[in-house]
This record gives structure tokens, sequence and C-alpha cells, in this order.
């Protein structure tokens, strides 16, 4: 209620005021301070497309929500130091035992702070959660070209914030300073010393001297806790922003054009369901974290740089590098005056910069093979796009590869076969199975679009399942990505109100971009 609405009329005046309320009368003296009704209004209009996939960035959303939360509480208990202590606490097996701080702290969270154990899975399910949404978000974003003009930043952001997530994520699985967080630590170490001409420079800078040293633990906190949080927190700010600025991508249909977008308001129907959502994913959270055990970090005891456990391997995002770097030959090179290690430079530097900058450039790589300049708001359905398909599919192929062979010894082991078998049969698959997925994929593609040998267009096909178990492609109309849209008129859904008999709308609306 602004003062332009607000009558003369003393009586008038003084029933308004009544009606409206003391909340209501400070709210309106707020907004005419501050101006932001009018910018709340337009938020809580705007329109959400009603697709499961879109559900994907959310579940990342609600699980660093979750990051925030519990990890502000483990925050309280953690003693980030690596100051050895004698163990006295509620873990028998350790008492008496040499630990740092860090290992002592953690155990006394997990079995001495009320709740304690269920806060620290928590948060740990969250971080894996967290980024194994946002892999199958970008997936979405990249098979369905959601990337394209004018959201090339967007995929830029989201992009930053998966790699800093999978940082942070190693960053807080070091904390505890035990057997496994430890050789996690001196692997990377490793790994800073390997890059050519800087390697040691920086190693001494991050780490705060030479392996092992008392200043990892401290720098890592303040990194996980502070540093790295915010900068993905003001990420996830500009991702939001960019979102309500270019409004949400669709995938076609029926009345969906390139300048309309068809979907729930905001409010109420879309916060009546992400609500919902939030709490779904928070009771999951919490259920993984009572009844799925995860880093049980007192079975594996405070880090020695001298020993290292059996079948151990980093949280499943680390997988990828882990697998690489225990396949790749040992290969070095003598020369500058310098030994280069190449056996851990290629696979856990080159590899993953050559990985992510070609994802970060993927936009302009498409947009300059194709020559497609144009904006894109409707989504491609992956078959219409066989080639970008095909590259996404061997991607992952190599990556699930890789992931497999950070268990090289596990499966040796399982399958009663020697270590050096193994690691030759993932090398072989790792090089085998994205040159099999391309074509594979390219050819399903084909085949969904149906397409004959040669390019020329039969009746498009779906592939359904017979009661016997076989796979059958049989005909059915198709959308082509290429075809234009008019915007036309759709009657909105209705529903009656039981009470008055009187159709009502739905809560779906199209609205002009």
């Amino acid at each position: 209620m602004s003062d332009a609405t607000i009558p003369t009329n003393p009586r008038a005046r003084k029933r308004a005021e009544g009606r409206y309320g003391k909340i209501g009368k400070a709210l309106d003296e707020l907004d005419d301070r501050l101006g932001v009704a009018k910018g709340g209004r337009t938020f809580m209009d705007k329109i959400f497309p009603d697709h499961w996939s879109f559900m994907l960035g959310e579940i990342a959303l609600y699980s660093f929500v979750i990051l925030l939360v519990t990890g502000v509480f483990l925050t309280f208990y953690f003693v980030p130091s690596s100051a050895v202590v004698i163990y006295h606490g509620s873990y028998l097996p350790l008492d008496g035992q040499r630990v740092t701080q860090a290992f002592e702290s953690t155990v006394n969270i997990s079995f001495k702070v009320r709740g304690g154990l269920l806060m620290r899975q928590m948060h740990h399910w969250a971080c894996d959660i967290f980024v194994g949404s946002l892999v199958v978000h970008m997936a979405r974003v990249f098979f369905t070209g959601a990337f394209r003009k004018p959201r090339e930043l967007n995929w830029t952001v989201g992009l930053t914030l998966l790699i800093l997530a999978i940082a942070n994520g190693f960053l807080g699985y070091s904390l505890p300073d035990d057997l496994v967080s430890g050789t996690g630590i001196r692997i990377t170490y490793s790994i800073v010393l390997s890059i050519p001409f800087v390697g040691s420079y920086l190693a001494f800078w991050v780490f705060g001297g030479n392996f092992p040293g008392t200043a990892t633990i401290p720098r890592f906190f303040i990194l996980h806790v502070l540093i790295v949080p915010l900068i993905i927190l003001g990420l996830v700010g500009a991702h939001l922003f960019l979102l309500v600025r270019q409004k949400h991508t669709q995938f076609p249909g029926k009345g969906k054009t390139e300048k309309n977008v068809v979907g729930s308001p905001m409010f109420p129907v879309f916060i009546a369901k992400t609500t919902g959502f939030l709490f779904i994913v928070g009771g999951v959270t919490a259920l993984l974290a009572s009844f799925a055990q995860i880093n049980p970090i007192w079975q594996f005891g405070q880090y020695q740089a001298s020993r290292i456990s059996y079948a151990v391997q980093p949280d499943w995002y680390m997988g990828f590098l882990d697998g690489a770097l225990r396949i790749f030959p040992s290969w070095e090179f003598t020369g500058f005056g310098h030994t280069w290690p190449l056996e851990i430079f290629i696979p856990a530097v080159l590899f993953p910069g050559i990985l992510f900058n070609v994802a970060y450039a993927w936009p302009l790589i498409e947009r300059k093979f194709t020559g497609d300049n144009e904006m894109h708001n409707l989504l491609d359905r992956p078959r219409d796009r066989p080639k970008r398909t095909a590259i996404g599919a061997s991607v992952l192929a190599l990556l699930a590869m890789l992931f497999i062979a950070s268990s090289t010894d596990v499966i040796a082991n399982f399958f009663h076969v020697s270590l050096q078998t193994v690691v030759w049969a993932m090398r072989v698959l790792v090089i085998v199975s994205p040159l099999i997925a391309y074509p594979l994929t390219y050819k399903i593609c084909l085949e969904l679009q149906g397409i004959k040998r040669g390019g020329k267009r039969k009746t498009p096909n779906v592939v359904s399942r017979s009661v016997e178990g076989e796979y059958i492609a049989t005909p059915t109309p198709a959308y082509h990505a290429d075809e234009e849209h008019e915007l036309t008129a759709v009657p909105l859904p209705t529903f009656i109100d039981e009470e008055s008999e009187t159709p009502r709308e739905s809560g779906v609306r199209t609205v002009e971009r």
C-alpha cells in the first residue's frame, strides 16, 4: 500500500490502515524506501517449465544448503591442527595412541558429540550428492544444447561450480588426517610437484613447506570452510541471476516456441513443489547418513607416511583421476636440467586440464563447426544431434573406464588375477571404449530419427520392449529441431471448484520472453 493508494480522508485512511494491519503498514513503509515490491512481484510471477530433468539443478542447490548447515555444526567441534596428542576418548581401540588434534576431534565428533556422527555423515553424503547432481545436470545441459546462445556464460559458471565442488570436496575429505585422507594429500603433493619448472615453488606455497608438514591441515581448513564456499555462493547467485534474467529453456511441445515460456509460476505452484523437494532431498540425505556408513576414519587410523591401506579409493568424483594415475605407464623425461615425471603430469595435470578446457570452449567449438549463431530457447532432443550426443557418450565411456581403473587392486584380488593383468586390461578398455561408444551412439541416434543409410529420412522410430524382453524400433511421429514453430494460443487447463462448481485456471501459464 503506497502513498498513492492511501485515502486522504481521515476516516477512510484509518479504515484502510486497519484493514492492512500494522505489519502491512510497516512493510509498506519499508517498500517506500527500498522499492522491492515490484521486483518481488516479477520474481514471484516467474514461470518454471514442468519437466523432471529441471529438478537436477534443484538437487544440487538443496544438497549445497545441507552442506552449509551441517558444515557450520561441524566447524564448532573440529580442531584444524596437526599438533600430536595422546588419545583418551570414547573409542577404546585408539586409547593411548598418538594422533593429531584434527584426527582426535573428528573421532570425538563421531562418538562424543550428540548427533555428531549423523551431522558428519550427512555432510559427507551431501557432498557426494552435490557433485553427482552437478555432473548429471551439466550432462543434461550438454546433451540438450542448453549451453547455446545466449547461455554460454551460464555454462561457464556451471562448469566452474563443478570444478570448485570437486576441489572443495577433496579439501574436506583431507581434513580428518586419517590414513586415507593423508594418502590423498601425499598424492596431491606429488601431482603439484610434477608441474614443470614451478611445481616445487607451488607445492611449498600451497602446503607451507615439505610434506608432511604442520601447515597443511590449517590451510586446507580455511580454504574448505571460508574461501571456496564464498566463491561457490557467489557463483550460485550469478547462476540464479542469469537464470531469472534469461528465463528457462524448455523442451519442444504444443504451444512452446522460441519466444515464450510455458510452465508453472513461482508462487504458489513452484514454491510449494520445490519446498517439498527440499524436504525430500534432506530426508534422503538423513536416511543415508543414518543407515549407510561412510568414511569411518577410526577404522583407518592416524595417517603415517610409511603406511597405506588396501582397497582404499577416494570419493567417487576423484575416481577418474585416481584411475588415470594407476594405469598410466611409468614414463619419465630428463631434459633442461630437470627430470619430468610424465607418469604423474600427463594423467593428473595435462589430461584434466585438456578435458575441462575443451568443456569450457565447447559452445564456441560447436558454433564454429555448425555455423549456428541463432538464439536458442528450445532444447534439442539428444537423438536430433547425433554427433554431439556421440561425442558426449564417448567422453562418459572414457571417464567410466578410468573410474573402474581406480579399483585395480580390488578387481585383481576379487577375480584372483595378477595386478599387472588388470592394469593392462584397463589400459586397453580406456582406449577402446570411447572408440566403440561413438559409432554405437551415433547409430542409435540415427535409428531413433528414422534415417536410412545415405541420409534419406524415413518414418522416425521409438524403441520399445516386448513382453519377451526383445527391443523393437517402431515408427512414430517425431519432432525435428529445425522446424519452424508459430506462436499459437493454447487454452490453459482448468479444474472444477467443488464448492462453487465453477471452472478455475490451473497453475500452467504461458508468458512471452
